[in-house]
């Protein structure tokens, strides 16, 4: 008997025309490193009396269909991702490429995608329909392996022993390191960053209304927020001085390649709160920072995310 692993299992994903529905062409096989996403229906115990000390049998409720798939940051299979969180890109470029995306925040619609995770030993193969992602977060350090967290929130799923997608595109993969981050203050390279934490989020509201399938009808987009935490050395009184004040000040969290393509996050008002500085031992003393993010007037938006590849269009 096949016994299911994680090695074995594949995702696929193509964005959809109409909310809950799996579309029939433009799926991708998508690189992963895991995957909590799936539906779930707890049970309800029965409160019912005078039937013994034994308990009726328990009902279900309503199914939730939701959880997160971790990914690389790469340098195709994340433009998926940033599609999602922020819409459809302006996309400039001609043939051969290079092609420059930018995604803006802001917009007042998202797409929704349709994942199909696989585990060809049983078989299982799960469909999860009307999919919209909540939240985007990742962490720059000096050294590991880079990767992003998708929250996604999905109207449901459902499960064949075989495929019904076909045969997706495999798109090129190349990924991005620590080792080629930078992070810049007002245009200049901010120093002494030990670990910055980036999270945007969607604000997704589920709209829960009355259905016989237990389904929710739909997953609305609400205020938007950019937030993250910025872990330094303290060398200076910069950041402090800037918090104490209540300035703001545009950050830049970028990767690039040596064959040129590059991925940045612009943010060109970012508000810091007045750390406490602890003294913890005699060890190096550190400061954190948790910033947030806000709509800036001139530029018109609260961040734009540049992705520089090959592909012709998201």
């Amino acid at each position: 008997m096949a016994r299911a692993h994680g090695a074995r299992a594949r995702l696929a994903l193509a964005f959809e025309t109409i909310y809950g529905t799996a579309p029939e062409a433009g799926w991708w096989q998508i690189p992963f490193v895991s995957s909590t996403l799936g539906a779930e229906q707890p049970l309800l115990a029965s409160e019912l009396l005078g039937y013994g000390r034994d308990p009726q049998a328990p009902l279900g409720d309503a199914v939730t269909a939701d959880g997160d798939v971790v990914v690389p940051l790469d340098t195709v299979g994340f433009g998926v991702w940033l599609k999602a969180a922020f819409g459809a890109p302006v996309t400039t470029g001609l043939e051969p490429g290079p092609f420059t995306h930018v995604f803006t925040s802001g917009g007042w619609e998202l797409p929704s995608l349709c994942i199909e995770t696989a585990m060809p030993e049983v078989p299982r193969y799960a469909l999860a329909t009307g999919c919209v992602l909540d939240q985007l977060s990742w962490q720059m350090a000096r050294s590991g392996l880079l990767t992003a967290t998708a929250r996604l929130i999905a109207q449901g799923e459902s499960v064949a022993a075989a495929s019904t997608i076909g045969t997706p595109e495999v798109p090129a993969f190349r990924r991005f390191g620590h080792f080629n981050g930078t992070i810049t203050r007002n245009g200049q390279p901010l120093g002494n960053v030990v670990s910055a934490e980036i999270t945007y989020a969607n604000g997704i509201d589920r709209i829960e209304t009355i259905r016989n399938d237990g389904r929710i009808e739909g997953a609305d987009p609400g205020m938007a927020a950019l937030t993250g935490r910025l872990e330094v050395r303290f060398a200076d009184q910069t950041l402090i001085e800037q918090a104490i004040a209540g300035e703001a000040c545009a950050l830049s969290f970028g990767y690039a390649l040596p064959s040129g393509e590059s991925l940045t996050v612009d943010v060109p008002a970012v508000h810091l709160p007045r750390p406490r500085v602890e003294i913890p031992g005699p060890q190096g003393i550190q400061a954190s920072f948790d910033w947030q993010a806000a709509k800036n007037a001139s530029a018109g938006h609260m961040c734009r995310v540049t992705l520089v590849n090959t592909v012709e269009g998201y």
